[in-house]
């Protein structure tokens, strides 16, 4: 029996072909030929001011800065994320105040965050799970009530979109991530996307450690130096040779994630709910990229029987994010508030493989072990 495994980064020809001419070429460190080739394509796809840098967790870090997030602010941020979505505030001595992912979905509830805006509230991080947008009208409405920035963790969103807006330009910062188990690829990569055109050149400045080394090379000053804080937050090119590689595969790699996420779709969604198991729920403002195909179980113990069953035929299914307010370091900071629906996809979300070269004989063998295991 041939195991599936939950991922499998699509490599082709083309990325070996650019790797190769980048480590041939006399650039290989930030800010290359293929950085500049990977930064106007992401111009094309309407991402705006796009700067790559060496995760999504460092482009966060950088909105931190650029929000000159400090001690006594309050960041608000769902509590159903990944780690990097609160380090990169704590890191600025902020403090944290968790909200409560919505009853149908996993995304970050606007109601859970009106009720904890406060004077000291600097910024609302949003993160659109799977790739699904959060209900921006709503989130926009409420930071412009109360001149609050707003962050996008859109490090599962490239090519999603929020009526029509790419996720990540709605905010006034956002935040993409390339690493191998997202849609796209660079190994590890990320992408700070700046609206506010008086943050662009700041957001140049920190990136290059603080120096406007990038005015100097575009010939604006005569010489550079240190004006601001910042660190490294440059990929080598050798990472960008290939990410643009997968920039230029994006339609392709799309269109096979989508068939195998519709796969799953028609061979699940009407047959496990009598299971009390259900799909993701798309509303009308988002659209589907394709990052992850989950089901919300009834129950932890059901979810549990469900990956055991499956690591079982040799298929590797995975759980998600536990609620960083009960995580073993913030525990002891929150402010004791119940988050049941937060709660409630830590202990029942199960994410199926799903990756561009996975077959569709591959989809159909895990939704029959998928329903056998739920029905047995």
């Amino acid at each position: 029996m041939r195991t599936i495994p939950f991922n499998k980064p699509s490599v082709g020809q083309r990325e070996l072909d650019y790797v190769a001419e980048c480590l041939r070429g006399n650039k290989h460190s930030g800010d290359g030929p293929f950085t500049k080739r990977c930064h106007e394509a992401f111009r094309t796809m309407g991402l705006g001011h796009a700067l790559l840098t060496t995760s999504c967790t460092d482009a966060l870090e950088m909105t931190a800065l650029l929000l000159d997030i400090g001690p006594g602010d309050e960041v608000i941020l769902p509590s159903f994320t990944f780690v990097s979505s609160a380090n990169a505030f704590v890191l600025r001595g902020a403090m944290l105040r968790f909200a409560d992912s919505g009853v149908d979905d996993p995304n970050i509830s606007p109601d859970a965050i009106e009720a904890l805006i406060t004077p000291r509230t600097k910024a609302i991080v949003v993160v659109h799970y799977a790739g699904v947008a959060c209900d921006m009208d709503r989130i926009g409405d409420i930071a412009r009530r109360h001149g609050i920035a707003i962050v996008e963790d859109a490090a599962q969103a490239i090519d999603s979109y929020h009526r029509g807006r790419p996720l990540g330009t709605i905010g006034d910062l956002g935040a993409l991530s390339f690493h191998d188990t997202k849609n796209i690829s660079a190994g590890e990569g990320g992408l700070l996307l700046v609206r506010d055109e008086a943050m662009q050149q700041r957001a140049e400045i920190i990136r290059e450690k603080g120096t406007n080394r990038s005015a100097f090379f575009r010939g604006e000053v005569d010489k550079y130096g240190w004006v601001d804080i910042g660190s490294s937050f440059l990929p080598s090119d050798v990472l960008a040779a290939y990410l643009l590689a997968q920039l230029e595969r994006l339609d392709e790699i799309q269109a096979r994630r989508r068939a195998i996420w519709t796969r799953y779709d028609r061979a699940l969604s009407t047959q496990v709910g009598a299971c009390g198991v259900r799909t993701a729920r798309l509303p009308e403002w988002a659209t589907n990229n394709a990052h992850m195909f989950y089901l919300v179980c009834a129950d932890l113990e059901q979810r549990q029987r469900l990956i055991d069953g499956l690591r079982t035929a040799g298929i590797s299914a995975a759980s998600h994010y536990l609620s960083l307010h009960s995580s073993p370091y913030f525990h002891r900071f929150h402010d004791g508030r119940s988050l049941p629906n937060s709660d409630h996809y830590t202990d029942t979300i199960v994410r199926l493989p799903l990756f561009a070269d996975m077959t569709e004989a591959q989809a159909d063998r895990v939704a029959e072990e998928v329903l056998g295991i739920l029905t047995a």
